[in-house]
């Protein structure tokens, strides 16, 4: 599960009346211009690539907020920055809907992920996250045509490519708890690849990638955001779910790759910085 906890704006207003000043620190991970253009009162500006590069420049003897647009950001910038290491003690907070939330805006266009059964016995859990590595495929090749002309195209093709190595890194795990199992290039072609990590349906995440501005890279890559979050939430939950510690040792490998995921959609959005 995630190591860092999502707050509401309402709870995050709580938190700042009931603590000092020097209690905790407000991060925004946005770029420059949307910084100018509005952010919340003390927020510290720390663009996600630049966290990055240097996450050890947040310091670590106070709680710390991290806040973007709509939460997709942030929620990478916690999960990379709990990876870089922290002091006992210290609470890491992302604000849910960023900037839209806290300005009472409504979140459209954004997925509304529903619950994964992590609790499936281990070779349905692996063949199930196998076909989530299929449609995650699927996701990136939808968004690399729609977005071939941009200066990030060679990112999401380079993400297609981590997702079937992904899916043939889990089978090398599942294939001796199968029965008969199938070679995986004969596997993989035959699964649907329908649904994606957290149980989103693809077609339905399309159809709202789909409705976002095409011009509008932030929502974009944001959007993507949100589904490696959830893959490194998905992998993780399976590596401390599992009693077997060479299973538990893989998943964990494998969330530690989708953390790279994130490292890699964060350095794009400094195409974003004018």
């Amino acid at each position: 599960m995630l190591d860092f906890e999502n707050l509401t704006p309402e709870a995050m207003r709580r938190y700042v009346q009931q603590h000092r000043e020097d209690d905790y620190l407000v991060i925004d991970v946005r770029q420059p211009a949307e910084y100018a253009n509005g952010h919340i009162p003390g927020a510290q500006l720390m663009p996600l690539d630049q966290l990055e590069s240097n996450p050890a420049a947040v310091p670590q003897d106070r709680d710390v907020f991290f806040y973007c647009r709509s939460g997709a950001r942030s929620q990478a910038a916690a999960v990379i920055y709990l990876d870089s290491g922290r002091k006992s003690g210290q609470k890491v907070y992302n604000l849910k809907g960023g900037m839209l939330g806290w300005d009472g805006h409504a979140l459209d266009g954004f997925p509304r992920l529903q619950v994964f059964d992590k609790n499936a016995p281990l070779p349905e859990l692996m063949l199930m996250s196998m076909d989530m590595e299929k449609a995650a495929l699927r996701f990136y090749q939808h968004l690399a045509q729609r977005h071939a002309a941009t200066p990030w195209a060679g990112v999401l093709e380079k993400l297609q490519r981590a997702e079937k190595a992904h899916a043939g890194a889990v089978y090398e795990f599942w294939r001796p708890l199968a029965k008969a199992p199938q070679p995986f290039d004969t596997l993989f072609d035959s699964l649907s690849g329908d649904i994606l990590e957290g149980g989103r349906h693809l077609q339905d995440a399309l159809a709202d990638l789909d409705a976002l501005n095409a011009g509008d890279g932030v929502q974009v890559l944001e959007f993507a955001l949100n589904i490696e979050v959830e893959a490194y939430d998905l992998y993780r939950t399976m590596a401390d779910c599992s009693e077997n510690a060479e299973i538990r040792k893989a998943f964990s490998a494998i969330a530690q790759i989708e953390k790279k995921h994130m490292q890699l959609l964060a350095v794009v959005f400094r195409l974003f910085q004018d």
